[in-house]
């Protein structure tokens, strides 16, 4: 258990960061998924940008990398040019 209040209160930090962090990269996760079933291409082109700009909030946090985020995106709008 921690012994000096800054480490219990680095402890509810860390447990609020924690929540926080998983339930947006659930979200942007649960809209990838969303948008790669999409089969219409304008619905994917539409969603497209919103999912982009969900993955660039969480590598701007640190949640995820940068280059996942960029391969994420890249893969992304490949599947939409393919779409008929």
């Amino acid at each position: 258990m921690a012994n000096h209040k800054s480490a219990e209160k680095r402890i509810r930090q860390t447990k609020v960061r924690r929540i926080s962090n998983r339930y947006v990269s659930r979200t942007t996760r649960n809209s990838v998924r969303a948008l790669r079933a999409l089969t219409s291409k304008e619905e994917a082109a539409a969603m497209y940008p919103g999912v982009c700009s969900m993955l660039d909030k969480l590598a701007k946090k640190r949640i995820i990398h940068q280059n996942k985020a960029n391969n994420l995106k890249s893969k992304l709008a490949a599947h939409i040019s393919k779409l008929n």
